[in-house]
């Protein structure tokens, strides 16, 4: 573990779609002092307001994580703190020009390449660990949502998950030490339910989705004409399911890609501690709403 906090070198910038507004929005990372924290800032609105990747400024997590303070929102934020932790990254200024961060290939990897170009510097102040002696747990059993954090020296993430379908089923991912990141859970796309795709197209949600940001999973054979709407909305022909039950416009990174999708947006939800922690962490079905509440959960310990 980093011992000194961290910032970026240099200010670097990268522009995209929002998945759920559709709109165009341009990022810019900039170096932070020590202790600043990570910040948003929209640069869209009158007075450039901030703000703070904080669990105190949850707003929603409504199919993402999505921040607001004194009135101003940031949406769509765990795939860059994802990125931001995964590279134990302490102090950023992020400024954007809407309200939602873009998706891009819907994993992390395209932000861990930007903060690698932009060279990660390090600073004079000590990095600050949060390091609980008691376990603490958030659990919903009629759901099966159990996420517990034991003490320990080290930070380790277990992610069970188990969609109780044939095409996606149990699936187990972890990760020993935050370094593994990089290279095993940061290429790990979204995914959804062909059914729920459905759902967003014709209640004109997921406006700056596309076929090649997300796995889709076939779990109930569509009908002709539902696949055609698909093909018609993002703009491609000759929609078909793959073998393994997923449709044709990717390929599975790894065979347990969603599983470690859910330990990536877990990662970027932890991030909102403010600081990053140490400890064992073991979660069955995570998701956003669980995740932020065990991270509220965290926080009160703290208090």
């Amino acid at each position: 573990m980093k011992k000194n906090q961290t910032t970026i070198d240099s200010e670097v910038s990268i522009s995209g779609k929002g998945l759920h507004t559709g709109c165009a929005v341009t990022i810019h990372l900039r170096p932070a002092a020590e202790n600043h924290g990570i910040v948003f800032q929209r640069i869209d609105l009158d007075d450039k307001p901030k703000v703070k990747a904080h669990i105190l400024n949850l707003a929603d997590t409504s199919r993402s994580t999505n921040l607001k303070e004194n009135g101003v929102s940031v949406k769509t934020v765990e795939h860059l703190l994802a990125a931001l932790s995964g590279l134990s990254i302490d102090n950023l200024l992020i400024t954007l020009d809407a309200k939602e961060l873009p998706i891009l290939d819907g994993s992390a990897t395209p932000f861990v390449n930007l903060i690698k170009s932009a060279g990660i510097k390090e600073q004079n102040a000590r990095r600050e660990y949060i390091s609980l002696d008691e376990v603490v747990k958030f659990e919903k059993p009629d759901v099966g949502i159990e996420l517990i954090l034991l003490p320990a020296e080290k930070f380790t993430v277990s992610v069970m998950v188990d969609y109780g379908t044939s095409v996606l089923a149990s699936q187990y991912a972890s990760i020993k030490k935050i370094e593994e990141f990089e290279d095993h859970i940061a290429p790990c796309r979204t995914f959804v339910f062909l059914h729920e795709l459905h759902y967003l197209i014709k209640n004109d949600l997921a406006r700056g989705g596309e076929l090649d940001n997300a796995v889709v999973f076939v779990d109930k054979k569509p009908s002709p004409e539902i696949l055609e709407e698909i093909g018609d909305f993002f703009n491609m022909k000759n929609i078909q399911i793959n073998e393994n039950g997923t449709l044709n416009n990717v390929k599975l990174k790894c065979y347990n890609e969603p599983a470690s999708h859910k330990l990536l947006d877990l990662l970027g939800d932890l991030y909102l501690l403010g600081k990053p922690l140490k400890g064992e962490i073991i979660a069955r079905k995570p998701g956003h709403f669980a995740n932020t509440e065990f991270v509220k959960l965290i926080y009160e310990c703290l208090r």
